[in-house]
């Protein structure tokens, strides 16, 4: 008698997945002020550091489109947790090994960008080929631990500059790196299916001629646009709005966003089964319009804080959500599918995030101003969600 798969091990797996692409997102902005000390890095060579990572893993979006299914998940899914722990562990010894430290750290981060960008686009796929029941309340808690990644990745460096000072960040990055590292193991073993039989999935000429499928990426841009803006600004936004000092405005900023996040996550992870999943998605499409809006247009900075917060709440659902849709509506859509909504969900959070701080810049500074014109993606969500019920319904693409 054949021994049952032991799915959890899968789910397990995944979880660490995205709390190591928690940890390739959120480290190294941590470090920003200790490598222009350290290294003598200016402000602008810095900023092309989340840049490249995040060009980086849109271009392996592009390319995983074509050639996840032909390498085959595990050994793409093993070799995006081999190098993000090579790349975290380089970025500990580079810098000091090599002439220019600028191209050490770059080396470091396109190495673990690689990493992250194979994560997001292979994680949900292998989860979503698991026989699991409920699966949109499976996918909402697993991208959960992106956030709980984040929270831990800035909870956990903050107690440790605190205690043992930022002069020791290598060693801390050597820890990060134990993460992915052990976690090239699980997925050596754990039981990993197919999403659809071979010849079965949708081809990417048929996904680009479909209709739905463009829906849905307009959705995915929206999602991330959405979710992005407030992560990337909420740390400066408390700053400027509270007056406080960087190290509580990281945690009250980021921290407290994502923490708000992955709580969602996990109560609609909990109660998908008696909820409608769009009509979710279009509550938290108007509550986010209302936060944004909260944050930019409240005269009181507390006020502005609760939208911040809030904000977390409101796209915590989006981008699982179009996930779990995307699944629902075109099951033969296969990696592909999943590769382009990766890729259109980090196109708008490299794009939005850009927009905010160029119309911030171009109305002298106001960072408010620049986080006011966000509403437009959780607005264009609502009236796509309304779109999809009107054309779709319960309808499925063959």
């Amino acid at each position: 008698m054949r021994k049952a798969k032991n799915y959890k091990k899968t789910l397990i797996a995944c979880y660490l997945g995205f709390i190591t692409q928690a940890i390739s997102a959120n480290f190294a902005p941590l470090l920003f002020l200790t490598f222009k000390d350290t290294y003598g890095i200016s402000f602008e060579m810095i900023a092309l550091i989340p840049m490249v990572f995040y060009v980086t893993q849109l271009l392996v979006d592009l390319v995983a489109t074509k050639f996840a299914d032909i390498i085959g998940y595990r050994v793409c899914v093993v070799v995006s947790q081999a190098v993000s722990a090579a790349g975290l562990v380089l970025l500990a010894f580079l810098p000091e090994v090599l002439p220019d430290p600028f191209v050490g750290i770059m080396i470091s981060v396109v190495l673990y960008a690689i990493g992250s960008g194979l994560i997001e686009v292979l994680v949900s796929p292998i989860v979503e080929a698991c026989p699991f029941e409920n699966k949109a309340g499976v996918m909402s808690l697993l991208h959960s631990f992106y956030c709980w990644g984040s929270v831990g990745v800035i909870l956990g460096s903050t107690v440790f500059f605190a205690v043992f000072g930022t002069s020791c960040w290598k060693i801390l990055t050597l820890i990060w790196a134990l993460v992915p590292l052990l976690n090239t193991v699980n997925f050596l073993f754990c039981p990993i299916e197919r999403l659809v039989d071979d010849g079965e999935g949708m081809g990417i000429g048929q996904l680009l001629r479909l209709p739905l499928f463009w829906l849905m990426i307009v959705l995915m841009i929206c999602a991330g646009a959405s979710e992005a803006s407030m992560a990337q600004w909420a740390s400066a936004f408390t700053e400027s709005a509270l007056g406080v000092s960087k190290t509580i405005g990281d945690l009250a900023g980021p921290c407290l966003f994502a923490v708000f996040m992955g709580l969602s996550r996990v109560f609609y992870g909990k109660k998908s089964a008696k909820l409608d999943l769009t009509k979710v998605m279009a509550v938290c499409g108007a509550l986010c319009v209302v936060c944004y809006l909260l944050a930019s247009l409240s005269p009181v900075p507390l006020l502005g804080l609760v939208g911040c917060a809030l904000c977390g709440v409101s796209v915590g659902i989006m981008w699982p959500g179009t996930i779990s849709i995307s699944s629902q509506k075109c099951p033969k859509g296969g990696t592909a599918m999943f590769a382009f909504l990766a890729l259109a969900g980090d196109l708008g959070a490299t794009v939005s995030p850009a927009m905010v701080g160029g119309i911030a810049d171009a109305v002298g500074g106001n960072l408010k101003t620049g986080l006011l014109f966000t509403t437009v993606f959780p607005l264009v969500m609502i009236l796509g969600l309304v779109l999809l019920v009107k054309k779709y319904g319960n309808r499925m693409q063959p």
